[in-house]
C-alpha cells in the first residue's frame, strides 16, 4: 500500500579468534571512523563490501551471561548478569 515500514538487517561475517569458540559468525561492526563512509548514500556494495570483516578481537572482551538471554520470551537488563552456579 505505499506504506514506510521500518526493518533492519543485521550484516555478518565470519567470528574474529574471540567469538569464533562461541560460534562460527559474527555481527559485522564497523569501527567509528568507517561510520561516514557506510552512511554515504554514493557508495556502492562493492566499495561497502571489504568494511564487512571480523571485528577486532584483541578491543573486545567476553564474559559470562545468563543462559536464559537465549531465549526471545526473556527481557531485561538481569539477563546480563551471570547465572549463579549454586543454582
Amino acid at each position: 500500500d505505499g506504506e514506510a515500514l521500518p526493518t533492519f538487517t543485521i550484516l555478518t561475517t565470519s567470528a574474529n579468534a574471540l567469538l569464533a569458540t562461541f560460534h562460527e559468525r559474527m555481527p559485522v561492526i564497523l569501527p567509528p571512523e568507517t561510520w561516514g563512509l557506510w552512511l554515504n548514500p554514493s557508495r556502492t556494495p562493492q566499495q561497502l563490501a571489504p568494511m564487512m570483516v571480523p571485528y577486532n578481537a584483541s578491543l573486545m572482551t567476553a564474559r559470562p551471561v545468563s543462559r536464559r538471554l537465549g531465549s526471545p520470551r526473556n527481557e531485561g537488563a538481569h539477563l546480563l548478569e551471570a547465572d549463579d552456579p549454586a543454582q
